[in-house]
C-alpha cells in the first residue's frame, strides 16, 4: 500500500492538504453528491420496505443495517493493515463484529455474505499476506512443502477463518429457518434469459448482462429503477452486435487475473487479487450461476462490487502515473473522472426525489419496458390525473399483452369512467392469463354488480376469496351485492368477515350499522356501532352513523356529543350538520336546529332533504311567533 501512495503521490501530491482537512473535503464531496435527496419521499420499492413495512424497526431498515455492516467491517480491514498486527486480535475482533451484524443484515438482504466473504479475502490476502502465485505452483506441481507456506502456519489466521466460517454458516441457517428453503417465484419477465430454452441462449445473455453492470460501473449514465420486461431484448445469435461487449469484458476480466496470478510483482498480485475480489466476490449471488434471480440488472448489486472497481481504477492510474511523463494530463483526467461522477450523482439523486421524477427518468432509458410505463400511470392516477394515466397504461398493456396488474388498474380507471364493457373485458382477460389473480377476480365482480350482473359478479368474488382467504375488501364488496339483492343476513355475514380480517375496515362497519338502522334494528346497530368505536375511535364516519342511531333511540344527550365530534374532525360535512339539525329539532332546540340548517346548505345548497326540513322549522317558528304575538 505504501508503494501504491507514493506513485499515486505523482498524480496528487500527499502535502496539497493536511490529512483532516483532505477527510474534511472528501466528506463534504460525499454529502454534496446526495444533497438533493435528503428531504425527499421514500419511493418505489422503499414504500413497501419502509413505509408499510411493520416490522419497519429492522426489516424496514435493511439497507442502513447492511452499509453499517460494511463500513464497520472495511474500517477494521483499514485499522488491521495500518497496524501490521501479526498477532490477529484486532482482525478476530472485526471478524466478531461482522459476523453480529451480518446476522442483522442478512435477515433483510442477499449482502451479508458476500461481506463475509471479503472479509475473510482481505485477511488471508492482506493481514496474512498470502502468495496466490506461490499456492498455485506448489499444486500444480505437487510440491509437498506446502506446509511451509507461512499463512498456512498462521494459527490466528485459521482460527479467524473458522469463525467466519461457523458465523456465516449460522447466519445461514437463521435465514433458512425464517425464510424457509423453497427459493422465490420469478416469472419470465422478471429475468427472460432465465426461462430461455437454450443453455446457449442462457450463458449468451447472462454474459452480455455481466458487461452490463460492468459498464454501469465505469459509466453509470443510464441509470433505470427496473431493468424487466423487455428494456434488455434477448441475444439469440451470436451475429447480435451486442456479443462485442461481452467478448470485451472477458478480454478484460481475463487480462486482470492473469497479472494477479502471473505477475512477477508481488505488491501488485496483491493489490489486484484483492481488488478483484472485492469486484467479482459480492456480485456472484446476482450472476444467476447458483439460482435464478428476480432481475437482468440491479444497481443496488454493484454497490459492493463498486469498491473492488474502485480500488483497481487507483492502482491503474497510480500504475499509469508511473511509466508517463503526461503527470498533469493524467491528473486532468482523474478530476474529470471525478467531477463527472460527482455531477451525474447529484443528477440521479434528484431523481430519486419523488416518484414522479424517478419514473419519468427511465422513459428515455428503457421505453420498451412495460413497467415503466406502468408506474408512470400508477403514479399519475394516484394524483388524480386519470386521461394521463390510462394513455401509459394502454402502453403497458401494449408493450406487454400479458401484464395482468397494467390491464387491471387500466380496468379499475374505465369503471370509475362508467366505461364499463371495455373495463369487463380487459378484467376477464387478466384473470385469463392469470387464473388466481384474486384482485382482478374482485374487479370483475364490481364491474359486473354494475352492470346488474349479479349472479357472475358474486361467483367472481367468490373465486376471489377461493384465491385469497384473507380478503376483507372483497367480503366487504360481497356484501354491498348481498345489500342490493336485500340478502340482508348473508350482506351483514360478509361485512363482519371483512371486519374480523381486518378490525379497522371502517367502510364495513358503517354499512352494518346503517343496514340494521334501516331494518329497525336499532339496539343492535348501536352494539355495533361501539363495538367499531372502541377499534377505530378516531372515525367521524363512525361517529356520524352512531349518532344517527342514538338519535332514534332518543338517546338525544349521547347523539349530540358524537355529532359535535364528527363535525369538529370534518366540519365541512354537509350531511353532519344537517343530522344535527335534525336531532336538535326533534329535541325541541330550535335555534340550535335553524344554525346547523343554515350551515348545512351553505355547505350543500342542492340537499334537498334538508331543505325540506328547514322549510318545516321555519313555518314552525313562524308559527309560534304569532301565538306569542
Amino acid at each position: 500500500m505504501a508503494e501504491l501512495d507514493a506513485e499515486l503521490d505523482h498524480i496528487f501530491p500527499s502535502s496539497v492538504l493536511p490529512p483532516s482537512w483532505a477527510k474534511l473535503v472528501v466528506g463534504f464531496v460525499s454529502l454534496v453528491c446526495f444533497a438533493r435527496s435528503y428531504d425527499g419521499d421514500f419511493v418505489f420499492d422503499d414504500s413497501e420496505a419502509i413505509v408499510n413495512n411493520k416490522v419497519a424497526g429492522v426489516v424496514g431498515r435493511a439497507d442502513l443495517l447492511g452499509a453499517l455492516f460494511f463500513l464497520l467491517s472495511f474500517l477494521g480491514y483499514c485499522k488491521a493493515f495500518r497496524e501490521h498486527n501479526k498477532e490477529g486480535t484486532h482482525s478476530t475482533f472485526w471478524v466478531l463484529l461482522s459476523i453480529l451484524l451480518g446476522a442483522l443484515a442478512m435477515l433483510c438482504k442477499e449482502q451479508g455474505i458476500t461481506v463475509l466473504g471479503l472479509n475473510a479475502v482481505f485477511d488471508i490476502l492482506v493481514i496474512g499476506k498470502l502468495n496466490v502465485l506461490e499456492i498455485v505452483q506448489k499444486v500444480l506441481h505437487k510440491d509437498k512443502s506446502l506446509e511451509s507456506i507461512g499463512v498456512l502456519r498462521n494459527g490466528g489466521l485459521l482460527f479467524r477463518m473458522t469463525l467466519l466460517a461457523s458465523g456465516g454458516a449460522g447466519v445461514l441457517f437463521v435465514r433458512w429457518r425464517i425464510m424457509g428453503t423453497g427459493p422465490p417465484a420469478f416469472t419470465e419477465v422478471d429475468n427472460p434469459a432465465s426461462f430461455a430454452e437454450s443453455i446457449f441462449v442462457r450463458a449468451i445473455n447472462y454474459n452480455y448482462y455481466y458487461s452490463l453492470n460492468a459498464w454501469l460501473l465505469l459509466c453509470p449514465w443510464w441509470l433505470c429503477f427496473d431493468w424487466s420486461m423487455g428494456c434488455i431484448p434477448l441475444i439469440k445469435s451470436v451475429g447480435d452486435w451486442r456479443v462485442i461487449a461481452l467478448a470485451a469484458l472477458w478480454i478484460c476480466l481475463i487480462g486482470l487475473i492473469r497479472q494477479a496470478l502471473c505477475s512477477e510483482d508481488s505488491h501488485r498480485r496483491r493489490i489486484l487479487t484483492l481488488g478483484l475480489g472485492f469486484l467479482i466476490i459480492p456480485f456472484l449471488p446476482a450472476s444467476n450461476l447458483f439460482f435464478r434471480v428476480g432481475f437482468v440488472v440491479a444497481e443496488r448489486v454493484l454497490y459492493l462490487p463498486s469498491a473492488g472497481y474502485c480500488m483497481l481504477l487507483t492502482f491503474g492510474f497510480g500504475t499509469l502515473s508511473k511509466y508517463t511523463k503526461k503527470k498533469k494530463l493524467v491528473a486532468a483526467f482523474v478530476l474529470g473522472i471525478l467531477f463527472i461522477n460527482t455531477l451525474r450523482c447529484m443528477i440521479r439523486s434528484g431523481d430519486w426525489r419523488s416518484e414522479e421524477q424517478l419514473f419519468r427518468s427511465a422513459l428515455s432509458v428503457c421505453p420498451l419496458n412495460a413497467k415503466v410505463h406502468y408506474n408512470v400511470g400508477k403514479n399519475l392516477a394516484d394524483k388524480g390525473n386519470q386521461t394521463a394515466a390510462v394513455r401509459y397504461y394502454r402502453e403497458a398493456v401494449r408493450l406487454n399483452p400479458k401484464y395482468v396488474h397494467a390491464m387491471n388498474n387500466l380496468g379499475n380507471i374505465l369503471k370509475e369512467r362508467n366505461e364499463l364493457q371495455e373495463a369487463e373485458e380487459l378484467l376477464s382477460l387478466a384473470v385469463q392469463i392469470q387464473p388466481d389473480f384474486a384482485a382482478a377476480w374482485m374487479n370483475l365482480g364490481i364491474v359486473q354488480n354494475s352492470l346488474k350482473r349479479f349472479e357472475a359478479a358474486e361467483q367472481s368474488y367468490r373465486t376471489a376469496i377461493k384465491h385469497r382467504r384473507k380478503y376483507p375488501d372483497c367480503y366487504y364488496n360481497l356484501g354491498r351485492l348481498y345489500a342490493d339483492l336485500n340478502r340482508h343476513v348473508d350482506a351483514l355475514n360478509a361485512w363482519r368477515n371483512a371486519t374480523v380480517l381486518k378490525p379497522e375496515h371502517s367502510l364495513a362497519w358503517n354499512n352494518m350499522i346503517i343496514l340494521l338502522d334501516n331494518t329497525g334494528n336499532l339496539a343492535q346497530a348501536e352494539a355495533v356501532g361501539r363495538e367499531a368505536l372502541e377499534l377505530i375511535p378516531n372515525d367521524h364516519s363512525l361517529m356520524f352513523s352512531l349518532a344517527n342511531v342514538l338519535g332514534k333511540s332518543q338517546k338525544y344527550k349521547e347523539s349530540e356529543a358524537l355529532f359535535l365530534k364528527a363535525i369538529k374532525a370534518h366540519p365541512n360535512a354537509a350531511s353532519y350538520h344537517g343530522n344535527l339539525a335534525v336531532l336538535y329539532h326533534r329535541w325541541g332546540h330550535l335555534d340550535l336546529a335553524k344554525k346547523h340548517y343554515e350551515i348545512s346548505l351553505q355547505l350543500d345548497p342542492t340537499a334537498s332533504g334538508t331543505k325540506e326540513n328547514y322549510g318545516l322549522l321555519r313555518r314552525k317558528l313562524e308559527q309560534m311567533q304569532k301565538k306569542d304575538v
